[in-house]
């Protein structure tokens, strides 16, 4: 049985990557009970062990997962993966927070941290969490931070902390109190940044977008730890060491580098797929260009990703 739903999930991962079909993976959550049916039929069968009961199994099974695969072709009618109905008692003891807005309900919201004295000679680490959306570096700004929001769901928050030596920026979306929020996705966030200063930037996250050209701008240090993401990142040779650490599940990432800088990339990628032109490889992990050594610029890379398509190219 558990051989069959493999084939059958690994069958739709392919179509989808190959661009054969449009799979709505929350539909299937409506069709959880086909499971409990599926496992119901093989306790039954199972213990006759006859050709006759495994034939019955398999029928059934390849039944069922025939209408998952259809109806999974089909556009959700629910935002949520939930969808709108409960089963009977499902929300006793939760406090579930479901946003059933319109998608063109979009509140545009606008933070802004001002670049105080000194600033531009801290260190500054912006810290960014929030699942289900869209970052996007949109330029410089005279300020420290401005981040501009078009919110659909969830509440966004702005925070700094100061010491003599670092700034410490947190941006996060922040959900109601003591709320399970369901599907907190669909919102855009354009940031700008100083170019003065330095920067590191830690990303938690689950599903979601994030595309950030840091060419012109002195970042010290990008990590992203997260799922289902697709990440767009080009790293530029404004200092002498650039740390580029990406965690993800499964997930789409691009990295750009400087020709003129030498980078090693450390990977532990697991089933993902890896495309790093213009790299020599050292061995399963190790992958380093070939001016890694005399470069006075050096771009370092850690990838940890389950499931995931990494790909690195020179610019």
């Amino acid at each position: 049985m558990w051989g069959v739903i493999l084939l059958f999930v690994g069958l739709v991962l392919l179509l989808e990557n190959f661009n054969v079909i449009d799979f709505y993976w929350r539909n299937v959550w409506a069709f959880w009970p086909v499971f409990l049916i599926i496992s119901g039929v093989n306790i039954l069968f199972n213990r006759n062990k006859s050709q006759t009961g495994n034939m019955i199994i398999i029928g059934v099974l390849v039944v069922m997962l025939g209408m998952v695969f259809y109806k999974g072709q089909q556009p959700p009618v629910n935002k949520n993966w939930i969808g709108d109905n409960f089963p009977k008692g499902f929300d006793k003891g939760f406090d579930v927070d479901i946003d059933d807005d319109n998608d063109d309900d979009v509140q545009k919201m606008s933070f802004s941290e001002p670049l105080a004295a000194g600033d531009a000679e801290k260190k500054t680490v912006l810290n960014i969490s929030g699942g289900g959306t869209s970052f996007k570096l949109k330029g410089e700004t005279d300020s420290l931070i401005v981040a501009n929001v078009e919110r659909r769901k969830g509440n966004f928050i702005l925070q700094k902390e100061s010491t003599d030596s670092v700034t410490t920026l947190t941006f996060k979306m922040k959900d109601q109190k003591n709320k399970w929020s369901m599907g907190d996705g669909g919102n855009d966030v354009d940031l700008s940044l100083n170019k003065k200063t330095e920067w590191t930037v830690n990303m938690n996250m689950g599903a979601g977008e994030v595309n950030f050209d840091f060419s012109d701008y002195k970042v010290r240090t990008f990590k992203f730890d997260g799922g289902a993401a697709a990440l767009d990142i080009r790293i530029g040779q404004l200092l002498p060491i650039t740390d580029v650490v990406v965690k993800t599940g499964v997930a789409d990432v691009k990295l750009s580098i400087p020709q003129g800088s030498g980078c090693r990339i450390v990977t532990k990628t697991g089933l993902s797929a890896r495309d790093f032109t213009g790299f020599i490889k050292i061995d399963n992990t190790n992958y380093e260009t070939p001016n890694y050594k005399t470069a006075s610029k050096k771009v370092f890379i850690n990838l940890d990703g389950g499931l995931s398509n990494f790909e690195v190219n020179r610019y």
